[in-house]
C-alpha cells in the first residue's frame, strides 16, 4: 500500500486521485491555474473534497473554466448558475469568479501569461517542504494575497492563495514520507 500523507482519506477514490496524480504537481497552463484559482475561491468555507465532487459540473456550467468565456458573463448567466445545483450556488463566489476572470486577462496581458505571474514570484522554483511543518500561509501567499487583492480579486486571501500554491505545485508540501514528495 502506497503510503500517502496524511489528510488523504484512503476511502475516498476523488480524494486519493486529485492526491496521487494531481496535488502539487507543477501547472504551467493558464487554462489550469484558472480552473483551480477558481475552484479555490469557492472552497472557502467548505472542504476540498465537497468541490472535487463538483469539479466536473463547475466544468460544463463554467464552460470548462474559458476564462475569456467567464469573463463575458452576463447577471442572466449568473441567474443561470444560481439554480445549478452541481455547483456551490453562492452569488458572492459565482461574481467573484466573473471579476477574478477579467483581472486573470488583465495580468495574462501584463506578464504575457498568468503561469509568468504567479510562477514568477519563485523565480520559477518549486518551495519544497522538507521538515513535515505546514502552515496553512506563509510570507509568499501574503505577497501573493496582497497583491491579488490590490488588482481587485475577492477569495484570494493567504489562506486560500496557499492552498492554491499547493494545488499548483509551486509549493510542494507533500510530507517527507509521502509516494509523491519526490516526484
Amino acid at each position: 500500500m502506497k503510503k500517502r500523507c496524511i489528510w488523504v482519506d484512503e476511502n475516498n477514490p476523488v480524494y486519493v486521485k486529485y492526491h496521487d496524480e494531481e496535488w502539487g504537481v507543477p501547472k504551467y497552463d493558464d487554462g489550469e491555474l484558472f480552473e483551480l484559482l477558481i475552484l479555490e475561491g469557492f472552497q472557502a468555507g467548505l472542504s476540498w473534497v465537497t468541490v472535487l465532487k463538483k469539479r466536473d459540473a463547475f466544468r460544463k456550467a463554467f464552460d470548462n473554466f474559458d476564462v475569456q468565456k467567464v469573463a463575458g458573463y452576463t447577471s442572466e448567466k449568473v441567474e443561470e448558475l444560481l439554480k445549478n445545483e452541481g455547483i456551490i450556488r453562492s452569488k458572492n463566489k459565482i461574481e467573484s469568479a466573473i471579476k477574478n476572470a477579467k483581472i486573470f486577462i488583465e495580468i495574462q496581458k501584463e506578464f504575457g501569461s498568468f503561469s509568468n505571474y504567479i510562477w514568477g514570484f519563485t523565480d520559477g522554483k518549486i518551495i519544497k517542504n522538507k521538515d513535515n511543518k505546514f502552515a496553512v500561509s506563509t510570507p509568499l501567499s501574503d505577497k501573493i494575497s496582497k497583491d491579488l487583492k490590490k488588482r481587485g480579486m475577492k477569495y484570494t486571501g493567504s489562506v486560500i492563495i496557499y492552498s492554491y500554491l499547493q494545488a499548483i505545485g509551486v509549493v510542494n508540501d507533500h510530507e517527507t514520507s509521502c509516494c509523491r514528495y519526490n516526484k
